[in-house]
C-alpha cells in the first residue's frame, strides 16, 4: 500500500503507525530522506519509530560524497518490497515525493537515459521558464513538474535521448504487486498551521546548526538535499539576506506552495483513496485496507 499526501500533513507518523500494527516495514519515496547526515528539515522518522519497525530507501548517501536520483532509489526500493512481502510482511510506502511515488507505483523507466555532463551543465544554467519552454517543445503533451527545475533538466535529458512522447517512459516495468493508494488530506488553514508548528519546532531542533555543520563537513551548496526547503531558507539566513523573523516565515510560505503542487499532483491519480488527516486517519486506513482484502 502507499500512503501519499502533502508535507505537513502527517504520513511518516500515519505510516509507521500502519507497519506497527499489520506487522509490516516501511519504505520511504522521498528525495530527501534518501539523504544521510541532515535529518531535521527532511522530517526523517525518529529513531523511536527505526527501532520498532523496518525502515528501507532513507540514508542511501551521504551528500559528503555524491547524491541519489530516482533510479538510484528503484533500485533499493523494487527488490525491499519484494523481499517484505516474500517475508509474508506488509510493505507500507510512505510518499512524498512526486516522481519517486509515480516512478515505483507506474513503472517510470528513467535509467534509459544516461545524464550528459556537458549538456547538464548547460540545463542546469538555464532558467525554469526556459526549461519548460524546451520540454513543451518537444512534448506539448508532457505531464511534468514545471516548477521543478531538477524534473524538468530530466525531461529535457530524457526527451532528447528518446524523443517523445515523455509518458512512453512510463509503464516498462508496471509494479509487481498490488497497490492501494490512501491519500490524507486537510484543508489549507489546517496543513499552514501544521507547517508553522514544524517550522518552530525545525528551529528549536536546530536546523540552522545542523545546516553549517553540513557545510563545514564538505557538504556542496548547490547540493540537491541543500535546495530543499528548510535547507534553502537557512543558508539565506546564514549568507545574511534574511533576518532570523523572516526564516520561520519563508519555510512556512515555500512549504505552503509545495503542499499545494503535491495536492495537486497526487489528486490527479484516479485511484487514490482520500481519507481526511484529521483526528486520527490510522482507524479508516486500516477499515480501507480490511475491505480492500
Amino acid at each position: 500500500m502507499v500512503v501519499v499526501g502533502p508535507t505537513g500533513i502527517g504520513k511518516t507518523r500515519a505510516a509507521f503507525e500502519l507497519a506497527r500494527r499489520m506487522g509490516g516495514e516501511v519504505v520511504v519515496a522521498d528525495s530527501r530522506q534518501a539523504y544521510a547526515r541532515l535529518h531535521i528539515a527532511t522530517n526523517h522518522p525518529p529513531d523511536e519509530y527505526r527501532t520498532a519497525v523496518g525502515y528501507h530507501g532513507i540514508e542511501l548517501v551521504d551528500p559528503v560524497v555524491g547524491a541519489v536520483n530516482v533510479h538510484d532509489w528503484l533500485t533499493i526500493a523494487l527488490p525491499a518490497i519484494e523481499d517484505i512481502r516474500g517475508r509474508g510482511r506488509t510493505a507500507v510506502v510512505e510518499g512524498g515525493s512526486m516522481l519517486w511515488v509515480d516512478a515505483l507505483t507506474e513503472g517510470f523507466d528513467l535509467a534509459g537515459a544516461p545524464p550528459d555532463p556537458e549538456r547538464r551543465q548547460e540545463l542546469v544554467a538555464t532558467s525554469v521558464e526556459l526549461l519548460a519552454a524546451r520540454v513543451r517543445e518537444l512534448d506539448p503533451q508532457a505531464a511534468v513538474d514545471f516548477a521543478n527545475p531538477r524534473r524538468l533538466v530530466r525531461a529535457v535529458e530524457i526527451l532528447e535521448a528518446h524523443g517523445p512522447p515523455l509518458s512512453a517512459r512510463r509503464g516498462q516495468r508496471p509494479p509487481r504487486w498490488p497497490a492501494l493508494r490512501i491519500g490524507l488530506e486537510a484543508p489549507m488553514p489546517e496543513i499552514e498551521r501544521r507547517l508553522r508548528q514544524r517550522s518552530r519546532e525545525q528551529l528549536e531542533r536546530g536546523l540552522v546548526e545542523e545546516t553549517r555543520a553540513a557545510l563545514d563537513a564538505g557538504v556542496r551548496r548547490d547540493h540537491p538535499v541543500l535546495s530543499g526547503i528548510g535547507y534553502a531558507e537557512a543558508l539565506a539566513y546564514i549568507d545574511g539576506a534574511i533576518t532570523e523573523e523572516e526564516l520561520p516565515q519563508r519555510m512556512v510560505a515555500s512549504n505552503r506552495r509545495y503542499a499545494r503542487r503535491q495536492l495537486g499532483w497526487f489528486r490527479r491519480h484516479p485511484q487514490t483513496n482520500w481519507l481526511p488527516a484529521e483526528p486520527d486517519p490510522v482507524p479508516a486506513m486500516l477499515k480501507l485496507l480490511e475491505s480492500a482484502d
